[in-house]
């Protein structure tokens, strides 16, 4: 039974990894292309940072969520399936 509670643990964490990291690779990458931009032209505006990440971010939030939709579906699924089994 403990075996189980951690597998479902691990799974969850992998989950939350696989759906959140191209979010937050696009965001990072989208940083330091500013960041790059910001030290070659010396202009130190912090909306100049903070509009693209966001857009970019909804960007790639609005062309994965079908994708992010079905993991979390699948995932909430097993749990359900799995509730009979730790019932006492």
């Amino acid at each position: 039974m403990e075996a189980k509670l951690i597998g479902i643990a691990v799974e969850t964490f992998q989950i939350v990894l696989e759906i959140s990291l191209p979010i937050l690779g696009v965001a990072m990458f989208i940083g330091l292309a500013i960041s790059i931009f910001q030290a070659t032209t010396q202009i130190n505006e912090m909306t100049l940072t903070f509009v693209p990440k966001i857009l970019g971010v909804i960007a790639v939030m609005t062309l994965l969520m079908p994708w992010m939709m079905q993991k979390m579906i699948e995932f909430t699924t097993r749990m359900f399936n799995m509730m009979p089994e730790f019932i006492f």
